[in-house]
């Protein structure tokens, strides 16, 4: 089966806690929850699994994750949390195992994907970025190699028209 995977997650919660203790800590983790939340109801797609301040997003339609993910990055940076978010997005064939939990090659570049972007940002595959919004900022990174993977992928990044500056050495 093919589906599109995103795992999207907090820049820095870890320094955040331990700066800033357990109880700020969780008023942010309960007000990125909500965002996606609200998120994934409107735009239909499925929350696989929480991931301590980030989490797998699944869905069948990837215009709609891509939509999703973007129309996530500004309700973040709405919501004003002290921390951005960053994602990664991939697409291609799984498998589902044990009927709750996707495996395969997508899965994992979209988790490297997020590993690598910095704040503000969403790494995808360009055939993902074939699928952004309108008003969408799409730039080509290049080939990139990810741990465990034999060949680099093609990586392309995507910001929304609201984010106007990526960090410097982005």
């Amino acid at each position: 089966m093919e589906r599109f995977f995103a795992f999207v997650d907090l820049s820095g919660f870890t320094s955040f806690t331990d700066v800033h203790g357990d109880e700020e800590s969780v008023h942010v983790l309960t007000q990125f929850r909500g965002a996606v939340r609200r998120v994934a109801t409107n735009f239909g797609i499925r929350i696989a699994k929480w991931l301590g301040d980030g989490c797998m997003l699944v869905a069948v339609d990837g215009a709609q994750l891509v939509a999703a993910v973007v129309e996530l990055e500004e309700n973040i940076d709405e919501l004003r949390l002290p921390l951005a978010m960053h994602a990664g997005i991939a697409t291609g064939p799984v498998m589902l195992l044990e009927g709750d939990d996707y495996t395969g090659g997508p899965v994992n570049l979209a988790s490297r994907l997020c590993d690598v972007a910095v704040p503000h940002e969403i790494l995808v595959t360009p055939a993902v970025a074939e699928l952004a919004p309108e008003g969408t900022v799409c730039e080509a990174v290049g080939p990139r190699t990810f741990p465990g993977m034999a060949k680099p992928v093609d990586v392309v990044r995507l910001r929304c028209s609201r984010v106007d500056v990526l960090p410097a050495g982005a």
